[in-house]
């Protein structure tokens, strides 16, 4: 299974980026081997749209489950609808998150956990 975690760096020790369509980059892999690639999100600094790019970026690299700390529901709406599972509340370093996962620590979001525009400070 290919996941992503949002994340402030580009390796495994660095923190969960609590925002999904405005995190630094994302961090795309097999949990169960721990090889991860980084893609570089361009959408950190959209005047709008952000959730929405950012989902298309990870539905295109294949993601079939997003770990993250929110998801607005732009982003939300077009991971579900694209059958991408999506797991919220997720902190610490993207290894833990991973861990987290692994051992079914993580809960599956219903929805979108923040409204629209969380984390640009409007």
């Amino acid at each position: 299974m290919k996941i992503v975690v949002t994340s402030n760096g580009e390796d495994l020790n660095s923190q969960v980026d609590p925002r999904f369509g405005r995190a630094a980059c994302f961090l795309l892999g097999d949990p169960e081997v721990m090889d991860f690639s980084v893609i570089e999100n361009k959408n950190v600094d959209a005047a709008g749209g952000a959730g929405i790019n950012s989902a298309k970026l990870v539905i295109d690299a294949g993601a079939e489950a997003v770990l993250t700390g929110n998801c607005g529901p732009n982003a939300e709406q077009t991971l579900r609808a694209a059958g991408i599972k999506l797991y919220t509340g997720a902190t610490g370093t993207v290894a833990e998150a991973i861990e987290l996962f692994k051992n079914g620590k993580l809960t599956k979001a219903d929805g979108p956990n923040v409204e629209s525009h969380f984390g640009t400070g409007d």
